[in-house]
């Protein structure tokens, strides 16, 4: 009752209560918001697999290319086999925009024996040619209904299949449709080829597991539905990982205004915790009572986080999705679940980072002697215990040591671990380092300023005190300017290397079924506006059934193709960066590619750059490609331009070619500004987050400085009374916000640079596998600087006019 009523009571400044309330609040939203979306969108990519593999216990899977559905014959038939449906499934891209679907070819007479949720009154009807069932999404998203026409983009024709029905949303998940294998195999241009199986077994399945094995070409593989239900969430671990990460920042920092707040509150009722001991109370007691405070702020704060935190995560479904805009669950409609554990967890996150702000200064109420305490100017001995210095150096030699070290499950762990105690470090060596700064200052000719350098000098662990959430905000607001900076200006410079031509097409946004045709290549040399055209072709393989599939890409002059990296020695192919962190592939070793059901060994030449694919990408010459699988297709195209060509003229000769009118054509600069409208996208949750830490450090600059402002109300007084205007003294306590904020940013950006390089050369890569270069945002750095010093100057400035409200005869009577 007592916490309640001192946190509460008039003494109480309610601003900083709510500042203080506000850091708690954002943190646990964030937190608690970003957690909810990652969890529906898992959950619901998850639930897509379980979908379409219903009841069954395993999965046989090839690549894009599939296998020969006369494999399915043989599994069907061994002896430990219950059921097997054979199914088609390919990402389609639908004619004329730029969605893909899923569309997913069955036997619906077999499947309906491992997926009952297929068994619908009319399902018969998937049996005529050219009919499809749409699911929800699909529908709702290609606004599509029963009656209706899907229109599919197949090589350079546009195939049409009639929507006979739409599925509930329960029964197929995702922008996906159903159809016959025969009508998906004979539109899809895929006649007798699978590339799925549906298990269900009636043995061990481990043994049986071994016996499909055994039939299995290379490239084909047979794995468990629970396994490939925890892998469909892999491709965007790393990314969810680092939000949440990002996420806790903000409530870390709050930890930090609570800190800040509590530990001037501490200083400012020194003399009332000291009659509180005088009249009986206890030390433990006094410590429980500043903690209980502490605790029911983190409680407050907590609850409105909570509730904050959904109406973000419903607002960031809604407008981005379940990937927070940054494509990696395409095609997922997520929904979100409350867990009240969770909840209840992130509850006690807040709530534990507000108590821990506050064991320092609950300590100190319990050791303070109640007759000194009593006494004026005895509110400094409590920030005089927070100078020694070997901490914060032994937090960042730690920080160092923590860089070092690889990824543990390809989570960049201890670099997670480094930035904690890098920042922890910068700020536990604040005390020392205003000291130092503080005393090496010159004194200025002005009376009003010399009072100002004074206060700072005398008082630095309370300076130090003030700057924690601010150094914490700004070098972690920094930390991340740099970090995207670098990562944005890698990627134009990366753009500026794959984008040489003058022209680029392709046949459709994305999906399995786009290529061009071989003879369609033939003409576009022939063409009078045509200097030179390099043809791609991508294709997937799969190495590790537990890991996403790798792209394969064969492009005419492969080597010019992209940025190479490290060594290079003659080899057939190239691998990226991130092909060789996970696999651990190196240049001149030769590896096994499985490639159209058949296994190469082929000998790697080197690394290359590659943004565009996160999880690896394998790269050969066209000509070799074709040599090994005969395939001539093409799915993309780089076009430069004869002498005297335009690209108009050159735009209009593709489009009257046949097949041409299914071209999608763009310009280097057209594609350069949509991947980084791509790449922006993908970064505004970060840039989001980041502002919110910055907001929650503002507030604790504002929380910190008011705070000290009006408890030197008796000071103000005492240097009116010995002649010094109003003016001055406002003049010296902006000079004092200025110092304290200048010094704060300078550390913030110190402390900011270091755990940039950890973000960039540790955790990027570590999470990413991308390898970027350090830029540094000035610009943006100097504006963040500067607005930070005026707003401590405005701060001190308008705290200043509340505390100068005590008089000069007052304030003598009252230091008596």
């Amino acid at each position: 009752m007592l916490g309640l009523l001192r946190l509460f009571g008039a003494r109480r400044p309610p601003g900083r209560l709510l500042l203080s309330a506000a850091g708690i609040a954002l943190g646990v939203a964030l937190g608690y918001g970003v957690h909810l979306v990652n969890r529906a969108a898992v959950r619901d990519v998850a639930a897509a697999v379980r979908s379409v593999a219903g009841e069954a216990d395993l999965e046989v899977r090839g690549g894009r290319s599939g296998f020969a559905e006369a494999l399915y014959v043989r599994i069907a038939r061994l002896p430990g086999v219950a059921v097997a449906s054979p199914v088609l499934e390919l990402d389609a891209g639908v004619a004329g925009t730029e969605r893909t679907v899923r569309v997913i070819g069955v036997d619906i007479l077999r499947a309906a024996q491992l997926q009952p949720q297929l068994v619908m009154e009319d399902r018969y009807e998937l049996l005529a040619p050219d009919k499809v069932f749409l699911s929800a999404a699909a529908a709702e998203a290609l606004k599509l209904g029963k009656g209706g026409v899907l229109r599919l983009a197949v090589g350079q024709n546009t195939v049409e299949l009639q929507v006979a029905g739409v599925l509930s949303a329960s029964s197929l998940r995702g922008v996906a449709a159903l159809t016959d294998i025969a009508t998906a195999q004979w539109r899809l241009d895929r006649l007798g080829e699978l590339n799925r199986i549906d298990l269900r077994v009636r043995a061990k399945r481990e043994e049986v597991r071994d016996a499909i094995q055994a039939l299995l070409p290379p490239g084909v593989h047979v794995t468990a539905v629970e396994t490939l239900e925890e892998a469909s969430a892999y491709p965007s671990r790393a990314y969810r990982v680092n939000l949440n990460v990002l996420a806790m920042v903000a409530l870390f920092t709050g930890g930090f205004l609570v800190f800040s707040a509590q530990a001037l509150e501490v200083a400012r009722r020194r003399g009332e915790h000291a009659l509180l001991r005088v009249l009986g109370l206890r030390r433990a007691e006094l410590s429980r009572l500043v903690l209980l405070e502490a605790g029911l702020l983190g409680a407050l704060g907590s609850l409105a986080g909570l509730m904050l935190g959904y109406v973000f995560a419903a607002v960031a479904v809604r407008a981005s999705g379940g990937d927070l805009g940054a494509g990696m669950f395409r095609g997922v409609t997520s929904e979100l679940d409350v867990s009240l554990p969770f909840a209840f967890l992130y509850f006690l996150a807040g709530t534990a980072v507000s108590l821990g702000g506050a064991v320092l200064p609950a300590l100190d109420a319990a050791r303070a002697a109640p007759a000194r305490a009593l006494k004026a100017g005895d509110e400094q001995a409590m920030f005089r215990r927070l100078a020694p210095a070997w901490p914060g150096l032994a937090l960042l030699a730690a920080g160092i040591a923590l860089s070092q070290p690889g990824p543990v499950a390809g989570l960049p762990l201890f670099g997670y671990a480094s930035i904690g105690c890098l920042l922890l470090g910068a700020v536990a060596l604040m005390p020392r380092v205003s000291q130092l700064v503080f005393e090496l200052l010159p004194l200025p000719g002005k009376p009003h300023l010399v009072l100002a350098l004074a206060q700072l000098r005398a008082a630095p662990g309370q300076a130090a005190i003030s700057l924690a959430a601010i150094v914490a905000s700004f070098s972690l607001m920094a930390a991340m300017a740099i970090m995207v900076a670098s990562f944005r200006q890698s990627v134009e410079d990366w753009l500026d290397v794959v984008l040489p031509a003058d022209l680029y097409f392709r046949t459709t946004q994305a999906g399995d079924t786009g290529y061009l045709e071989p003879g369609f290549e033939e003409r576009v040399r022939a063409l009078p506006q045509v200097q030179r055209v390099d043809f791609l072709r991508t294709a997937r393989i799969v190495l590790d059934p537990t890991r996403p599939a790798l792209s394969l890409i064969a492009r005419d002059r492969a080597e010019k193709a992209f940025p190479m990296i490290g060594e290079r020695v003659p080899g057939k192919v190239w691998i990226s960066e991130a092909v060789a962190d996970v696999y651990g592939y190196r240049a001149g070793q030769q590896i096994e590619l499985p490639i159209q059901n058949a296994k190469h060994a082929l000998v790697i030449s080197g690394t290359f750059r590659d943004y565009a694919r996160q999880h690896g990408a394998i790269l050969m010459d066209r000509a070799d490609y074709i040599a090994l699988t005969g395939d001539r297709r093409a799915s993309d195209a780089a076009l430069w331009l004869a002498p005297g060509a335009t690209v108009a003229e050159t735009m209009d000769a593709l489009r009257a070619l046949p097949g041409g009118a299914q071209l999608d054509l763009g310009e280097p600069g057209e594609i350069r500004a949509l991947s980084l409208q791509v790449f922006d996208r993908s970064f505004a949750v970060t840039y989001a987050m980041e502002a919110v830490a910055v907001l929650v450090g503002l507030f604790g600059l504002s929380s910190s400085l008011g705070a000290m402002v009006l408890a030197r109300r008796r000071e103000f007084g005492m240097l009116r009374h010995l002649g010094l205007t109003r003016r001055q003294i406002g003049a010296m306590l902006a000079a004092e916000g200025g110092l304290l904020a200048f010094l704060g940013a300078a550390a913030g950006l110190a402390a900011g640079a270091a755990i940039s390089l950890v973000l960039v050369y540790v955790v990027n890569r570590q999470s990413f596998n991308w390898s970027i270069e350090l830029h540094v945002p000035w610009g943006l750095l100097s504006v963040f600087f500067v607005s930070l010093i005026f707003l401590a100057v405005l701060t001190a400035l308008l705290s200043a006019r509340e505390a100068m409200g005590m008089g000069p005869v007052r304030a003598v009577r009252e230091d008596w």
